[in-house]
This record gives structure tokens, C-alpha cells and sequence, in this order.
């Protein structure tokens, strides 16, 4: 081990497996995960060459291979439980999308929550059993997020019982599904569903593609796959053009809106039922960010900690680059956010999954909030984890820059989270429209419950006071003050957007012209309203931490990530009258105490994550610190070495020579 790295662990305050367990969600949790990590580790099956020199078709062979390897081996070991399946998916995939992402993603769950009990029995264990591969077919080459303006047209036949489904322009064609090009043989297709001469709108539709005998394409379906991309090389994201394909009427996902035979529409208790998908997707991605971001922490801590480099005071050794204040202050607050969006990813899936309950059982009530604040965290997160992987990126100097060091694999894979199951502008305006109508509700005395309480008192009490009226309310070393501040800062600006909507919608504008002129105050409002929701769930989870020593660090943490954000945001509490100018030093101050004290447990912070080495597959974030070893036991695997001498120099360069 390099004695660097041991140090910074001896020196650590708090015992590391206690933090562990809580990330994980218990003691009984970690015990599993950690055994699901080493029947991958040690599997022989997932032994594989370095795929940074593999070509794009090798990369692809290689994924399917190892997607048909995991699936076996979840038969072998009776692994059905849903999150197992992801820990184990995770840890063959290790950080990188496979061809079946989609089908165990997406197509299983789609089927789960919108198909009838019989269409289970037809659907769901051939595509258990991967006869059916399946992948979700919503995206279009002319549309993405506006899925409302999707052209796929699915037409109702009653003379037949069938469904004829059309790609009627060149932009209606689906584009980027992934597992789509090559792997799927079924498609869950979002169409508009046309019947007795009315468009009812968006519907999912079961739709055979290839031959389940041959793999070829079916009478009707041109497919393929759209070519190389920024990362996703395992991933064959697809296009589809249907043309007059026809599929049974039962083919259409039936558990809440029906067609009947003779071609009448029954509508569903709720209009966003359909996008039950992307909302559980939205509800993983948050997780997925912090995945991505504690991961790029842990290699540029790491790093930074065996890593030496100029001098502090002339004729010193090289300090570890750890020890200077600008590192601390790139990567610390970094591992802070990463830290709160572990807890936040948490708080989802256990409300994705109660009010997906409550939704079985009927109650649809909570439904509007859950679409809203997955659409609206999906966003905070992805933004602030794309740009945090680049900084941590950066902060490794020449070396991030290597594929060695894991981190431009991480970023190129993680950042399109920022486009897909929804551009991250748009669902910031989703989550808007509902803050303005909860806003509008409370201005009008209804009590509102969840993340939007806070606008019962705060909609008319922030109108009420000016500015200079109203008391700071900020203690910059307690967290419940912070939450308050940040609770403050949410009302007033989602109550200021809202006003402004109303002002544009005044001057006798139409509704659509007010919302887009309005669009950059509700998109502030709606960050405000998420930063809010994260500060909050920190200093809510930090209630249940009983350990002294854990609590401690956390509480640092707690305090690093909210005072870092009123610096970045400082304007608006200020606005708000939050916040003193004199305040915004004792800030600048406190923040650097934190980094301070943070220090000496920084390494030990990102080893609670729990990343085996194989998992992160990082020469600068091994474990042991050995970074330059096996840096350079790495380069030489290069294919450019496999000869001394390249074949390009007798072909090109010699002959060039022997002319001088």
C-alpha cells in the first residue's frame, strides 16, 4: 500500500463500515452487496480484456456476450429480488450501459405496471426468460421531450381487431432507443392512438420487430442502428420506421386506458399513468448521479492523495496536491454533493415505490408531486454531477485525461442523463407548471402538503415584507437554519415567477407567449426549489445517524454543501433579504474551516463508498494508491505495442525517407 494513502486512512475520525452501512441502507445491505460484488468479481466469465482497446463492433459482441452471461447466472443464483438485480447488473456492467439496459430497465418494468394480468401471461415471463428481448421505443429523429408532439401513429381497425402502426414522415421515425439496433426482437412503441376518427393521444404498444426464429426483420419494420456516439460504444441505440404494421388489439398496454373491440375509448383515471416509465427512470437517474459523482470523487481524492506536486515553501518536499487549499475546494465540496444526492436517491425510491403502492390501490393523489420532483431533481442532479465528474476530472491533471484513470468513460456515459428521459430545461419547466399552480393553490388558502408545504406560509408572508424589513435569517454554523434560509429562498422565488406570469398573461399576451417569457424565472425557481428539497433531506437524514463520529463528519459535509451553494447563489438570498453583506465573509470563512476539517477524512469519506477496485477500474483510484505502477503496466497493453515496429512506418514513412 503507498504509505500516503495509509496515512490519510490512519489518521480518519470515524469508522468507515458504520458509514458504509448507512449509504447502503444497513448493515444487512452492505453484507449483500458486497456478496453480489464478489460472485462478479471472482467469476471467471467476467474476466474480459481491457475494452478501451477494443473496436465498437468488439465492444458490442463483448456486452452481449457478458448480458447473456448475467442473465444465466441471476437463474443460477435464484437472484429475483428487483434492487439485487440492479446491484448485480451494476457490478457486470461496472459504471457502462449494456444492449439489455432497456429490456431490463424499461421494457419488464413498463409491462409490470401497465399491462393486464393477461397480458402478463402473454408478455412478461417470455421477456423474463429473454425469448422476448424488448426495448422502449419513445423517442423520434424530430422529437425527444416533447413527447406530446410525437408522430408514430397507431390507428385502430375494427374490422380486423387490429392495430396499424405508421411512421408517416422522415422525422416520425424512432430514434435512439437503446438495444434497439441489433439486440431487440420487441418494441414497446409510444404512438398516438387514432379510433372512430378521434386521436386520443399517446399510448404504448407491444410491437413485434424481428423474428423470434430468425432475428430478421419483420414484414413492414425498417431497423438499424444509428451509428457511433459521444460514449454508449456497447450500445446499439437504434432507429424504427414502421410501415402499415399491424398488431392484435390486445398488443396495446391496456391496464388503465382501453380500447374495446368495436373501437371505443375508455380513458385512464390519470393522463400521466402513461408516463409511469419515465418517472421510475427519473426517480433511478437521481441515484445514478450520485453513483457517478462519488465514483469520479473517490479516483480524484485518491489521487490527490498520492500525488505530489511543486512546493508549499521553497525547499520542502512536494506536498500531496490534497494539501492545497484550491484542490480541497474543487473536490470537497464535490464529495459533499455527492454525499446529499446518495440520500436524496434514497428518499426516491422509497417514494417512487410507496406511491407506486398507493397507486395500485386506486390513489392517484400524490401521483402530480412524484412526476414533478423526479422531473425536476433528474435535472439538479445531472447538471451538477456532469459538471462535478469534469472537475474532478480536470483536477487530476494530464493524467484524467487517460482512459486509465476511468474518468472520461464515467463522464462520456454519464452526461447524456442531461438529454435523455427528458432534456433537463424542459423538466425544470415541468416541475415549474407545478410549482405555479401549488403557489396559486396556497395564495388562495388551500393547504398544500409534501416538498411544496413551505408555499402555505411563505406565499403571502414574503409578499407581505420588504426586503429591508425582513431579518436575516442565517446562522452560518447551523444546519436548521440553512434549511430555512434555503426554504425562504425557494418561496420567493417561485412566488416572483409566478407573479411575473401573471403580469406577462396581463398584458394581453396568450398563456403560451406569458410561459415562454417567463421561462428563465421558472426555471430559477424550480432549481431554487430542488436545492431546497436536497439541503433539506441531508439535514433530515442526518437525524437518524446515531454514531458520534459519523454524525460529525456528515454534519461537515451538510454544512460544506449548503454555505457552497449560497456562495454560488448569493445574489438571490441577498434579494431575499436572507442573507448580510458582512455574512458572505463569515461564509467565505466557514467554508474554509470546513475544508480544513474535512481534510484529514477525505480519503476515508470516499472509501466508505465501498468501490472495489475492479468496479471503478481506475489506475489513479486503486485502493492501494500504486497509481503509477499500474499506469504504466496499463500503457503497455496498448495495441500500438503488440509490435516494435508498426507496420505504417515500412509502408508510409520509409519510403518517404529513402527519397531524401
Amino acid at each position: 500500500m503507498n504509505p500516503d494513502i495509509r496515512r490519510e486512512r490512519e489518521n480518519a475520525s470515524f469508522n468507515v463500515d458504520i458509514l458504509t452501512n448507512i449509504i447502503d441502507g444497513g448493515p444487512e445491505k452492505t453484507r449483500r452487496r458486497r456478496e453480489i460484488e464478489t460472485l462478479v468479481i471472482s467469476d471467471p466469465d467476467f474476466q474480459h480484456d481491457d475494452i478501451n482497446f477494443m473496436s465498437r463492433s468488439e465492444r458490442y459482441d463483448a456486452a452481449v456476450k457478458k448480458s447473456a452471461q448475467m442473465i444465466m447466472k441471476l437463474r443460477e443464483y435464484g437472484i429475483s429480488d428487483p434492487e439485487e438485480i440492479y446491484c448485480y447488473k451494476s457490478c457486470v456492467q461496472r459504471g457502462r450501459s449494456g444492449p439489455l439496459e432497456l429490456h431490463l430497465g424499461m421494457f419488464l418494468p413498463t409491462l409490470l405496471n401497465q399491462a393486464t394480468p393477461e397480458q402478463q401471461d402473454t408478455f412478461f415471463m417470455p421477456a423474463w426468460n429473454l425469448e422476448i428481448i424488448g426495448t422502449y421505443a419513445q423517442t423520434e429523429i424530430g422529437h425527444g421531450t416533447h413527447i406530446r408532439g410525437l408522430e408514430t401513429t397507431s390507428t385502430y381497425d375494427p374490422s380486423t381487431q387490429e392495430f396499424v402502426l405508421n411512421s408517416p414522415t422522415i422525422t416520425s421515425i424512432k430514434w435512439w432507443p437503446g438495444g434497439l439496433g441489433k439486440t431487440s426482437n420487441h418494441a414497446i412503441v409510444l404512438a398516438q392512438l387514432h379510433t372512430q376518427g378521434r386521436c386520443h393521444g399517446l399510448h404504448a404498444f407491444i410491437v413485434p420487430i424481428r423474428c423470434m426464429k430468425t432475428h430478421m426483420p419483420l414484414p413492414g419494420v425498417v431497423v438499424g442502428d444509428i451509428g457511433p456516439k459521444f460514449g454508449f460504444d456497447e450500445v446499439d441505440n437504434g432507429y424504427l420506421k414502421l410501415e402499415n404494421v399491424r398488431i392484435p388489439r390486445e398488443n396495446m398496454l391496456m391496464k388503465y386506458a382501453k380500447v374495446e373491440p368495436d373501437g371505443t375509448y375508455l380513458k385512464p383515471p390519470s393522463d400521466k399513468l402513461t408516463y409511469g416509465t419515465m418517472v421510475f427512470i427519473r426517480s433511478m437517474i437521481v441515484g445514478d448521479s450520485a453513483r457517478a459523482l462519488s465514483q469520479s470523487c473517490t479516483i480524484a481524492i485518491r489521487y490527490s492523495a498520492v500525488r505530489h506536486q511543486s512546493e508549499l515553501r521553497p525547499g520542502d518536499p512536494e506536498p500531496q496536491i490534497m494539501d492545497y487549499q484550491t484542490q480541497q475546494y474543487k473536490l470537497f465540496p464535490l464529495l459533499a454533493t455527492a454525499y446529499a444526492f446518495h440520500f436524496v436517491g434514497q428518499y426516491m425510491g422509497k417514494t417512487y415505490h410507496r406511491i407506486a403502492g398507493d397507486i395500485s390501490q386506486g390513489d392517484f393523489s400524490e401521483l402530480p408531486e412524484l412526476h414533478a420532483l423526479s422531473a425536476g431533481l433528474k435535472a439538479f442532479t445531472t447538471w451538477t454531477a456532469s459538471a462535478g465528474i469534469e472537475v474532478c476530472r480536470m483536477s487530476c491533471g494530464g493524467h484524467g485525461f487517460s482512459h486509465c484513470s476511468a474518468l472520461p468513460a464515467i463522464y462520456v456515459n454519464f452526461t447524456p442523463t442531461c438529454t435523455y428521459e427528458g432534456e433537463n430545461t424542459v423538466m425544470m419547466l415541468q416541475t415549474a407548471r407545478y410549482l405555479v399552480k401549488s403557489y396559486t393553490q396556497a395564495s388562495a388558502g388551500q393547504r398544500l402538503s409534501g416538498m411544496v408545504s413551505y408555499l402555505n406560509q411563505s406565499s403571502t408572508r414574503l409578499q407581505a415584507q420588504s426586503v429591508s424589513a425582513r431579518p436575516t435569517v442565517l446562522d452560518v454554523r447551523d444546519l436548521a437554519s440553512l434549511v430555512e434560509a434555503y426554504k425562504l429562498r425557494a418561496a420567493r422565488l417561485v412566488g416572483a415567477a409566478a407573479r411575473n406570469l401573471q403580469m406577462e398573461m396581463q398584458h394581453s399576451k396568450r398563456k403560451e407567449d406569458a410561459w415562454n417569457n417567463t421561462s428563465i424565472d421558472l426555471v430559477r425557481a424550480s432549481d431554487a426549489h430542488c436545492h431546497y428539497v436536497v439541503v433539506r433531506l441531508f439535514a433530515d437524514k442526518l437525524g437518524e445517524v446515531g454514531d458520534t463520529g459519523v454524525h460529525s463528519v456528515l454534519n461537515n459535509l451538510a454544512l460544506l454543501y449548503a454555505l457552497h451553494g449560497i456562495t454560488q447563489h448569493s445574489g438571490d438570498f441577498l434579494q431575499a433579504g436572507l442573507l448580510s453583506v458582512p455574512q458572505l465573509s463569515q461564509i467565505s470563512q466557514r467554508v474554509k474551516e470546513l475544508l480544513s476539517q474535512l481534510r484529514p477524512n477525505a480519503v476515508a469519506l470516499v472509501d466508505a463508498f465501498d468501490y472495489h477496485d475492479e468496479m471503478l477500474n481506475s489506475s489513479l483510484g486503486r485502493y492501494d494508491g500504486n497509481v503509477y505502477e499500474h499506469m504504466f503496466e496499463w500503457a503497455k497493453k496498448s495495441p500500438l505495442n503488440h509490435t516494435e515496429v508498426h507496420e505504417s512506418y515500412h509502408k508510409y514513412l520509409k519510403p518517404l525517407q529513402s527519397k531524401l
